[in-house]
């Protein structure tokens, strides 16, 4: 649907679906409460009183460090109504890592699960911008509770008028390479996402039932939990906890959702799992999705042949938002990415900015409604970033005859043997190819005369010796994908270094 100018989105995503009678609809279920439309119009309204009530104006900062409960989109939601900007934090991360956020912000009130106060705690009195900490959940000593706040509010609220193209929320990047990055997005971005691939691609429905593993402070988990079930008046089941195989089982199990959002490493180890059949999924179960990093293609193959489902892989970034490159229902490539979302076009770049053609390797560019207003306070990058319309993701793909995307690495993890590009990717999906093979990461590595080759971190399925396992894996490698590509090293290993998102951090390996 077009945006207007004068739009304020919770507008559009909670009060339309009271006025079309849809309030008594369910639109979130957490393990221990629910609440309608109905309930999610009156508790904003009153979380907007509250944020005046705190002595906060229009377009101060709020912090969310929160799980996922009903709560979040209360926050969220209700300081959007109010004109005041949340900024999304990432739950699993350190003291020091908020110091930076909270400081960087400069938010004036910070919402917080009861149970990460603790590890926050320690940073609050070096905060001179921070006037509230105030806590969901279980009452904590010395800070404010949201249930109080908000039964002490009333529901009489207008919302406050608001222009589309106004910083709506802030995310933080990932910053698995670095100190992480304010990003800043306007009102109409979760619209445009929620127009062309919640309803362009997915089609998502008024009776559907949603689970995502990734959380909603993540980009993509935003879009997957809350943007596009709420524009489409759907029901979404959100899990405070960190997404694990057996969890997810259980989840699908109990909940039966028809559409279901991981990311790849999540897949593998599900699939990995002696619990991971049918009758311990969602027989309502009609799409899954993956994104976050590339889906190999073994792991999109065996998903399908055991639950039925196709998983939709494909990528977006917190600059655009979520996902521009996708597979579709009913047009599915693994070991693809898919094609442009809806809305959204794609080049592929050479070092000098000219476009490559059919089969060769550049960097991928989208332009496309739903990009950010830029990263806060740091103009360089953003003018490194924001290229006019066009958007640089720092991902290296290749464009087949056909028009389908193929993912080849990050621009900082690309490198060449005997002078020819190595797709990182690449001979991971060749390894993680083999059953022996759970997860793997490859990095470059000088050999002995300053020749650079792949080097391989192999993690294995459960039970899986790795005695004689390097010769088997090289050669496979070899007859997969090409004779100089195989890892001249295999190191094998308990488990790769993520980010909290699922990322494989290849920087640490490299070090």
């Amino acid at each position: 649907m077009p945006v207007p100018r004068d739009y304020n989105a919770a507008d559009d995503f909670i009060d339309r679906h009271v006025a079309a009678g849809l309030g008594p609809k369910t639109a979130f279920i957490d393990p221990s409460r629910s609440l309608t439309y109905d309930d999610l119009a009156g508790r904003t309204r009153c979380m907007a009183n509250a944020l005046n009530g705190l002595g906060l104006k229009r377009e101060a900062r709020v912090a969310i460090l929160m799980l996922d409960t009903v709560d979040w989109p209360v926050v969220f939601w209700g300081s959007i109504r109010a004109g005041i900007i949340p900024v999304c934090l990432n739950t699993l991360l350190t003291a020091p890592h908020y110091e930076f956020m909270l400081s960087d912000s400069r938010v004036e009130a910070l919402f917080v699960s009861d149970m990460l106060v603790e590890t926050v705690a320690p940073v609050l009195d070096r905060l001179p911008s921070l006037k509230h900490v105030v806590v969901s959940g279980a009452e904590v000593s010395g800070h404010a509770s949201l249930d109080a706040l908000l039964k002490a509010a009333g529901e009489d609220f207008e919302t406050v008028p608001a222009v589309a193209d106004e910083v709506a929320f802030w995310l933080y990047s990932s910053g698995s390479t670095g100190n992480p990055k304010g990003v800043k997005h306007v009102h109409s971005s979760l619209r445009f996402t929620a127009d062309h691939y919640g309803s362009g691609v997915l089609g998502l429905r008024e009776d559907d039932v949603v689970l995502s593993a990734a959380k909603l402070f993540f980009a993509y988990g935003l879009g997957n939990a809350m943007t596009f079930p709420m524009a489409a008046g759907a029901t979404t089941v959100l899990y405070p906890g960190r997404p694990a195989p057996q969890s997810m089982f259980e989840m699908l199990k109990a909940h039966q959702p028809t559409i279901f959002f991981g990311v790849p490493t999540l897949y593998a180890a599900m699939l990995a799992d002696p619990d991971c059949t049918p009758q311990n999924g969602s027989a309502n179960l009609r799409m899954c999705v993956s994104a976050g990093e590339a889906l190999p293609e073994d792991v999109g193959n065996t998903w399908k042949q055991r639950f039925g489902v196709d998983i939709l892989d494909g990528i977006g970034s917190t600059e655009m938002l979520h996902i521009f490159l996708s597979n579709r229902p009913g047009d599915v490539r693994y070991g693809t990415t898919g094609k442009p979302c809806p809305g959204y076009e794609a080049k592929l770049v050479d070092e000098d900015g000219s476009e490559v053609a059919a089969n060769e390797i550049g960097e991928l560019l989208i332009s496309g409604g739903s990009a950010a207003d830029g990263y806060w306070n740091q103009r360089e990058k953003s003018r490194s970033t924001f290229e006019g319309i066009w958007t640089r993701t720092g991902d290296k793909y290749t464009r087949d005859e056909d028009g389908y995307y193929h993912y080849c690495g990050r621009t900082d993890d690309m490198f060449k043997v005997s002078g020819i590009w190595v797709s990182p990717f690449e001979v991971e999906q060749a390894l993680v190819s083999h059953p022996a093979v759970l997860e793997a990461a490859v990095v470059a590595k000088e050999d002995g005369e300053g020749l650079v080759k792949p080097r391989a971190f192999v993690v294995l399925t459960e039970g899986q010796a790795s005695d004689g396992l390097f010769d088997v894996l090289k050669e496979h490698v070899k007859t997969s994908i090409g004779q100089w590509k195989y890892p001249r090293w295999i190191d094998f290993v308990d488990d790769l270094p993520k980010t909290a998102t699922g990322k494989i951090q290849r920087f640490k390996l490299r070090d």
